[in-house]
């Protein structure tokens, strides 16, 4: 799978963004332009094995990681310690 070039930085929100529970993939895909696809690859590349299939166990039965938002009028995403306004 083709993954766009990113910075060492982004690489890390990123895997930060796919570990938070309340963090969707929609909201990784409006921020950095990756599929659902695109972060578990990347998430494979990134971590030791056992890591990414403790990861891969974690995301696969949360509804919240594979949603969109809710509500379209909700503008503040939560994404760990860091609250960022999207729009």
């Amino acid at each position: 799978m083709k993954l766009p070039n990113l910075s060492q930085e982004d690489i890390d929100r990123i895997v930060e963004m796919a570990w938070e529970d309340r963090t969707t993939f929609d909201a990784i895909e409006l921020q950095f332009g990756l599929s659902e696809k695109q972060v578990i690859a990347l998430m494979r590349k990134e971590m030791k094995d056992s890591s990414f299939r403790m990861w891969r166990k974690r995301v696969s039965g949360r509804s919240t990681k594979h949603r969109e938002l809710p509500n379209t009028k909700i503008k503040d995403l939560w994404c760990g310690l860091h609250l960022q306004q999207i729009a």
